[in-house]
């Protein structure tokens, strides 16, 4: 029988029967741990959250992984590569690999009677995944592609309809500076709004034969392929498997492939995301920080309110490591309330905001409308395992108090 454990329940029983003088610390520490924890969860929930949001919405315009041709740059005019490569099969086995499509991007000018803009036409076909554009279109709909002949729809963002002041069924020429300069007239089918401006003002989709005219490619001929992912979280792996297929291909011009992820394309924001993860260290690294000082005070009391108690025990033989165990036994079954109560606020509040998105945020400024949560059992696992062995931890240097207490000093008899 475990007599430190039997002793510890009887005196958690016995706490919760009357109040003591203990009671008010023990219930500002039960009270500390609850609200730390949920701080820690909303906090994990909301950045995880966030980012996620932001990676879905980049990952939207550029896909996961993309294959060029290793002479392309950031100019948006690309060299060109075949679709008809023998690696796509290879590819397209990935397990992680969800879709393969293939691209086309060229910068040009749209021009309306009064206004103009800088855009880059991204090029697609039948094939393209439209799940992204269609979760963000506000008025419209999606093009058609059919294989008799090329659309001249295409779908705009908010950002250039506002600039240009253009609506659905509007038509609109786009100017291609190239020699000769040549020009493609187009109609708004659609109009979506990702909320990440730097990007919402810069592509819209169109047609991708209209890019290999332009060009004067042949039919085969595209600025090379989309890779999309099953997780996020494959990324550097699955970057690293494509390269080792792809990665030292050559074209019919002798020139390479090149494999770039989403991280690498567009670094600005992966790095921004990335400072995030600091901030939550500080704040999850300052809630345990509290929880475990509240509950070193809560020991504290309880040891000192348990002086006599701790005498009989040390008379009738029990050392000081079985009676640090029973105060440690007492304090653990304290926090696992704590956490039971913060489990309950911070994933409340969390579903709350996650199904009724009653806090609001400026899109402007924040890429998004509403603040984004991600719950995950991982992370409250983690959070959850993590406060109890930190915070019980904290309390074994303060626990040797108990054998500064000696039997003669603390037993009294009438």
């Amino acid at each position: 029988m475990n007599i430190e454990l039997l002793i510890a329940k009887r005196l958690v029983r016995g706490d919760e029967r009357k109040k003591s003088i203990s009671g008010p610390i023990v219930a500002i520490a039960i009270a500390g741990i609850a609200l730390g924890l949920a701080v820690m969860i909303m906090s994990v929930s909301i950045v995880t959250g966030f980012k996620q949001e932001i990676r879905n919405k980049v990952i939207g315009f550029g896909s996961h992984i993309q294959i060029v041709n290793f002479d392309s740059n950031i100019s948006f005019e690309t060299a060109p590569v075949s679709r008809q490569q023998d690696f796509l099969s290879d590819i397209k086995s990935i397990p992680e690999v969800r879709h393969v499509q293939p691209f086309a991007t060229k910068a040009g000018i749209i021009r309306t009677r009064d206004d103009i803009q800088g855009v880059v036409l991204k090029g697609i076909d039948s094939s393209f995944d439209w799940s992204f554009f269609e979760q963000n279109m506000l008025e419209g709909h999606r093009f058609r592609l059919t294989d008799i002949q090329a659309s001249n729809e295409a779908v705009i963002s908010q950002t250039i309809a506002s600039l240009l002041r253009l609506k659905v069924g509007d038509g609109f020429v786009m100017y291609f500076v190239q020699d000769p300069p040549r020009y493609r007239r187009f109609t708004v089918s659609g109009i979506y709004e990702t909320g990440l401006e730097e990007l919402d003002k810069l592509f819209i989709l169109g047609d991708l034969r209209h890019i290999q005219r332009l060009n004067d490619w042949e039919d085969h001929q595209i600025s090379g392929f989309e890779i999309l992912l099953e997780d996020y979280d494959n990324l550097e792996r699955v970057t690293a498997r494509v390269d080792e297929i792809a990665g030292h291909v050559f074209t019919e011009d002798m020139s390479r492939l090149r494999v770039v992820s989403i991280s690498n394309k567009y670094p600005q924001f992966f790095d921004w995301l990335e400072l995030l993860d600091m901030n939550v260290w500080v704040i999850l690294t300052l809630m345990v920080i509290v929880a475990g000082f509240n509950m070193v005070s809560g020991l504290l009391i309880l040891i000192l309110e348990r002086t006599g108690m701790i005498g009989i025990l040390k008379a009738l033989g029990l050392e000081n490591s079985g009676l640090r165990k029973i105060f440690l036994y007492q304090s653990a079954f304290l926090i696992v309330k704590g956490l039971f109560w913060g489990n309950l606020i911070g994933i409340g509040i969390a579903l709350l905001q996650q199904y009724t998105g009653i806090i609001k945020l400026d899109q402007a400024s924040y890429f998004i409308s509403t603040v984004p949560v991600n719950l995950k059992l991982t992370h409250l696992l983690m959070l959850n395992i993590g406060t109890m062995v930190i915070t019980v931890a904290m309390l074994i240097i303060p626990s040797y108090i108990i054998g500064k207490i000696s039997p003669e000093k603390t037993i009294r008899f009438d």
